[in-house]
């Protein structure tokens, strides 16, 4: 029983917040908590690998849009450079969409290479981290002179 109430629920939050486009969130921090969770549940992120360092995001969004609805495609980029680092992100509007261009665009060529097509992995707490220890030069001493100069 405590199922169907469930149910009946998530029914309800679904026709309150699917297809809504919001220009500021709802005022009550739990329809936002709700809102938020309902859009990672219905959007897909796809990873797009061995892209051609001649493509550019647009290229990106038109190749995908055979699939569905593209809410955003961003290619990863150095930020000294500005050059392509030769992979980026789609974000698809629904899960089903973004399978369909996984399944249609995984192998296929864009630009003279071969796409690595596939569901986006959440990020990991740990970037930025470099294992506790700051790098620096190490070693004794530094700066001028030295140690056993017979001062």
């Amino acid at each position: 029983m405590a199922s169907s109430g469930r149910e009946k629920a998530r029914s309800l939050l679904r026709r309150r917040f699917t297809g809504l486009k919001m220009l500021a969130p709802p005022l009550m921090p739990v329809d936002v908590k709700i809102y938020n969770l309902l859009q990672k549940e219905i959007r897909m992120k796809i990873y797009v690998g061995n892209l051609s360092y001649e493509v550019t995001e647009e290229d990106l969004r038109l190749a995908l849009e055979q699939f569905g609805q593209v809410e955003s495609a961003t290619i990863i980029k150095d930020k000294h450079s500005g050059q392509s680092k030769g992979f980026g992100f789609v974000e698809m509007a629904s899960k089903a969409e973004g399978q369909s261009a996984i399944d249609g665009l995984n192998g296929k060529e864009l630009k003279g290479r071969a796409l690595n097509v596939n569901e986006a992995r959440p990020r990991t707490e740990s970037r930025g981290s470099r294992g506790g220890y700051g790098g620096g030069r190490g070693g004794q001493g530094g700066g001028r002179g030295g140690r056993g100069r017979g001062r």
